[in-house]
């Protein structure tokens, strides 16, 4: 049996990613695959890691969940449209072939901690982390953890105001005209209709829009210290920057727009597996 080692898993829509870690954060193996049945993920984990004695693994998973590590249910994944999923807890199905502890937090709430402590929202003390990709979800990271409640936040589901002479219909299957379903991918490739988001400006208007009218939920709700903005909506030139102007339309001046200060209050994810490394720091701080 090898020494102990640190296991970091980010599941997805699409595919699972891994990572393993020894104590000195020497990397000895990674990869990704299909995110297929649940029970099929398992043992393709438990394949990997064979062999090796696992001091801790964690999990940054696409939700809803549940985060409370106090819950009898901690780990279980709640009403998803992904098939096979719903109501079946990876965690403690794993952790019952690797014999190690777990954590588990969201995706975007493990890349809030990576970013935080080694990315873009360095030096800040609360930081949001925004995905804008398939979906739109957000992470919050202050005081050194995780902010979570009776769940995590779904900050993509919150409402926005329609923008002037946007017709489009909302693509959420919940809510309709939430902010996922306005300005997440699918939304934005039924509005480009085959073109390039920045061959169109007026989608990249109304995306912003949308995603400025968040961050001034957040900037009133919460009033972060830094928006660290990711997915690959906001890979478009040009796009964060529309995010910002917009964002501070919203705000209008209002009392807490000054914590947004004149430049860098939103930055872009300077991670390229923010959910993974978050995933590994939760891992070994199980271990500290």
């Amino acid at each position: 049996m090898s020494p102990s080692a640190f296991l970091a898993v980010e599941t997805g829509g699409t595919k699972i990613v891994w990572r393993i870690e020894d104590s000195d954060g020497g990397v000895l193996g990674e990869g990704r695959f299909p995110a297929g049945k649940p029970e099929d993920v398992v043992e393709a984990l438990a394949a990997v890691v064979a062999g090796r004695r696992i001091a801790a693994f964690a999990i940054a998973g696409f939700g809803p969940l549940v985060v409370d590590p106090g819950s009898p249910d901690y780990g279980l994944m709640l009403a998803t449209p992904k098939p096979g999923w719903a109501g079946f807890n990876l965690a403690k199905a794993l952790a019952r072939h690797l014999d190690a502890p777990f954590a588990v937090d969201t995706d975007v709430n493990a890349a809030a901690v990576a970013e935080a402590r080694l990315g873009a929202g360095r030096g800040a003390g609360a930081v949001a982390y925004v995905t804008v990709g398939t979906g739109i979800g957000g992470g919050f990271y202050v005081d050194g953890r995780t902010l979570k409640g009776a769940l995590h936040p779904e900050i993509g589901h919150l409402f926005v105001r329609r923008a002037e002479g946007d017709t489009q219909v909302g693509l959420c299957p919940f809510h309709g005209e939430c902010i996922e379903g306005l300005a997440a991918g699918p939304a934005v490739q039924a509005r480009l209709a085959g073109r390039r988001l920045e061959d169109a400006p007026e989608v990249m208007g109304y995306v912003a829009d949308y995603l400025g009218q968040l961050v001034a939920s957040l900037v009133f709700a919460w009033a972060p210290d830094r928006i660290v903005f990711g997915g690959g909506v906001m890979s478009t030139p040009g796009m964060l920057e529309k995010v910002e102007a917009a964002a501070r339309r919203s705000v209008a001046n209002y009392g807490s727009a000054v914590i947004m200060g004149e430049s860098d209050y939103l930055v872009s994810a300077s991670l390229e597996n923010a959910g993974l490394e978050g995933a590994m720091l939760m891992a070994r701080a199980l271990k500290a």
